[in-house]
């Protein structure tokens, strides 16, 4: 929202602040100010400039004028404008201005003819092409007739104002219009506000002989319409256009700029129609019918649905209610009949409209937000006598409206104490009675009861919890007493914060760096890592770009990413991970996707560089594993199952993480056409369910005696099939009820020549030890005997 200070000045003609103190104070007391900007800044030099004469320069486009600036003589200027004409009054650069973009006015020739300055059209001093009512060709800008001769432009341009942009949040949407601003400046400062009337006058003509309006849903809480005839198209004031301008509103022509002038003051959006083209004598609000066609005033057709309210005439519809009107239906300068709209909508249904079609608009924008039910008519009619008052023509009387709509009087009532306690002061009856009455709102005390009655233009206001609001803010955040909570216990962190952060220092120790990738990717990449490509995935419905339309069911794609951008710029060594929610699809009745806390790591290039003292020691799957199953210590059951299943992973150096029956990971070489797409060398990569890891976690470690004797080793070498694997194969030796065994460790596996087709030859380490005595000779071989006596019968091994 772009406030005009000199407009807020005449609502609130006691103000004395300035608009730094504005700034401050008013984000201070729940609106953010953005920031203070003034139309004239850079600017310099500008004066008021009248054509006395203007000769063209054979075989060009150029003029020769002579420019009065209000001097003894007058000047000389080249121009190339083609509407200059003697007479004009317009904007003139003398030599040493300064214009837009900070170019600086020199002296100088051109064509061989002196130029002492530059006569200006809107967009040379600065006026955004989106506001501008001109175009550049259209040529110079022309003064007022009024205006005197070299005077600066400033301030009938009201480039002298300052323009003060509020952050409006939805729940203060009552400062979307300048007189909400203007009510809230008051509040803060305790002054009156004074707001302009306009007095209506009717013709005898009934407005209800002319047009009928009928309503048809229950979506359109009212609806109303006057009408204007006579009137005669035109371009506004040069007050009214500027007064838009720096409302960042684009002039148009007095009955159009009327409307966005009262959307501006009262927050009420309008809409005005050529009566005429309706080709009927009746309004009909419903909602629209599916496939029905409008194309609107930005020359777009627009299919529209049973969720869309139409604003039709003779059975078509003439506008897409509160969003945009219609094309065939817009004010031209032919129009002589207006016919003039205020109604409430369904704000619920107006933003699904403009989402649906990408068409915000300023008057949606208040309907989904809300706006002040108490003065639809009142803006209705100052609006009607405004355009009379510009355009001419007569109002007829009355207005044609679906009902007679009043806002529901709201009253909320608060004791002293209950204010004094929430916010830890101790404020008395009068303040607090004082601070109500400097917001407008209606009050009555009973004992320490206030009973306030709430103006329909602060519709925030509904509860206790919200008057306590209103005090703290008009009283002052910062005289708010500064006091420590009560209570006997500290805060601490959840289990899932605590295990976040064991995550992070055990991977961060394996030499792996955090980092944040975006939760939102592309549907591709959403199903990358994903064996069911039928997943249910979420997707926003409008997202700001097509890369990031979808969210992520896992982080992987994410950390590729990240490495192809560091190895495209040499960085070949990359260790990553990151710790983020995936987005996995619920049976909520909202349709939300659960959040589920995940852990994804993913490293490239070399575990360790090249030097005089060895090779390079590439990353493999075994080291990935090895962080995985460090991560993992003290989770019963784990294993690692070989998979294909994910499209993605190298269907052959690839393991799903099980703890017991339940999938909690996977971890891998991502697939080589993967790479090649994503333009990375070989990388490994892992992500495990951070909410499975936490509800695996044992309750309690339990302390093991450290033995007081020595550790004793044997190794066993087996002749096995090649389809065996050393997990198999750990688990039997393990299974082989040996309580004095510690350890098992692969050291040696071969498969190749001299050994049987089908077969493969592994050895293992076989550590035993017991707290108190050694081992003797006798228990060692019993021990051993019992193993490899497992292993025979269970895996049909062969002991070497």
């Amino acid at each position: 929202m772009l406030v005009s200070y000199k407009w807020l000045k005449e609502l609130v003609p006691d103000l004395t602040a300035t608009a730094s103190d504005l700034e401050y104070k008013m984000s201070t007391t729940g609106i953010e100010v953005e920031g203070v900007t003034s139309p004239a800044e850079g600017l310099s030099k500008l004066v008021v400039g009248e054509v006395l004469s203007s000769e063209d320069i054979p075989e060009t486009h150029l003029h020769i004028t002579k420019v009065n600036i209000g001097e003894e003589e007058p000047i000389q200027i080249v121009c190339g404008a083609n509407n200059v004409r003697v007479g004009m009054k317009t904007i003139t650069a003398l030599v040493g201005a300064r214009i837009v973009d900070n170019i600086k006015i020199k002296k100088g020739k051109i064509r061989g003819v002196e130029s002492m300055g530059m006569l200006c059209a809107l967009d040379e001093i600065g006026i955004d092409e989106k506001i501008n009512p001109m175009k550049h060709e259209d040529g110079i800008f022309e003064m007022p007739s009024d205006a005197e001769v070299g005077t600066s432009i400033f301030p009938y341009l009201d480039l002298d104002d300052e323009i003060i942009e509020l952050s409006i949040t939805p729940n203060r949407a009552d400062a979307l219009s300048m007189r909400g601003t203007a009510y809230e400046v008051g509040s803060i400062y305790g002054l009156p506000v004074q707001f302009p009337t306009k007095d209506l006058i009717e013709s005898d003509k009934a407005t209800a002989d002319k047009i009928k309006v009928v309503v048809s849903t229950d979506k359109v809480p009212t609806y109303k319409i006057r009408v204007i005839e006579g009137v005669k198209i035109a371009p506004s004031p040069l007050w009214l256009q500027t007064r838009l301008m720096n409302a960042g509103v684009r002039p148009i022509n007095n009955v159009v700029d009327v409307t966005n002038y009262i959307l501006m003051y009262y927050g009420q959006p309008l809409h005005s129609f050529d009566f005429d083209k309706f080709g009927s004598n009746e309004i009909l609000v419903r909602q629209a019918e599916d496939g029905e066609k409008l194309t609107t005033l930005d020359g777009v057709e627009r299919e529209l649905s049973k969720e869309d309210i139409a604003i039709t005439s003779n059975g078509k519809p003439v506008a897409l209610a509160g969003v945009m009107g219609g094309l065939d239906s817009e004010i031209t300068d032919g129009t002589t009949t207006v016919a003039l709209e205020s109604a409430l909508f369904n704000g619920t249904l107006i933003r699904k409209t403009s989402q649906k079609f990408a068409l915000r608009s300023e008057a949606s924008a208040r309907f989904e937000k809300g706006i002040n039910e108490g003065t639809v008519t009142e803006a209705l009619d100052f609006a009607a006598a405004m355009i009379a008052e510009l355009a001419g023509g007569s109002v007829l009387k009355g207005v044609v409206e679906s009902n007679d709509y009043q806002p529901q009087q709201v009253v909320v009532s608060i004791t002293l104490s209950r204010i004094n306690a929430a916010l830890g002061t101790d404020l008395s009856l009068n303040t607090v009675e004082k601070i109500f009455k400097q917001l407008g709102f209606g009050v009555k005390i009973d004992g320490e009861n206030f009973i306030c009655e709430i103006p329909s233009r602060r519709w925030d206001i509904s509860i206790e919890a919200d008057l306590v609001e209103e005090v703290a803010r008009i009283y002052g955040y910062d005289n708010l007493p500064t006091t420590l909570p009560a209570g006997n216990e500290a805060g601490e962190l959840t289990a899932m914060q605590k295990l976040r952060r064991q995550v992070r220092t055990n991977v961060e120790a394996s030499g792996l760096s955090e980092v944040i990738g975006y939760s939102l990717v592309t549907p591709e990449k959403a199903l990358e890592f994903i064996a069911d490509k039928n997943f249910p995935t979420t997707s926003l419905m409008m997202p700001m770009t097509e890369d990031r339309s979808t969210l992520r069911v896992n982080m992987i794609p994410g950390l590729l990413d990240i490495i192809n951008y560091n190895q495209n710029r040499k960085n070949a060594d990359v260790a990553i991970y990151e710790v983020g929610n995936v987005f996995l699809p619920s049976n909520t009745e909202d349709g939300r996707p659960t959040e589920v806390p995940n852990l994804a790591f993913a490293i490239s290039g070399n575990v360790v560089d090249k030097s005089y003292q060895g090779n390079a020691v590439p990353v493999d799957f075994f080291h990935a594993k090895g962080i995985v199953e460090q991560l993992l210590a003290g989770i019963k059951n784990v294993t690692f199952v070989a998979t294909d299943q994910i499209p993605a992973m190298h269907p052959g150096r690839t393991a799903v993480i099980q703890a017991g029956e339940r999938h909690i990971g996977f971890v891998g070489q991502i697939h080589p056409a993967t790479a090649k797409k994503y333009d990375i060398s070989e990388t490994y990569a892992a992500g495990i369910d951070l909410q499975a890891l936490l509800e695996l976690q044992p309750e309690q470690t339990i302390f093991t005696d450290i033995p007081k004797v020595q550790a004793v080793t044997r190794d066993v070498a087996m002749l096995l099939d090649s389809n065996v694997t050393n997990a198999e194969i750990v688990e039997v030796i393990e299974q082989s009820r040996v309580k004095t065994l510690s350890k098992v460790e692969l050291f040696d596996i071969y498969q190749g020549v001299n050994l049987p087709f089908g077969k493969k030859s592994m050895a293992y380490t076989l550590t035993f030890q017991t707290l108190e005595n050694t081992m003797t000779d006798d228990e060692i071989n019993t021990a051993m005997n019992k193993v490899t006596k497992n292993l025979v019968e269970k895996l049909n091994a062969e002991i070497r």
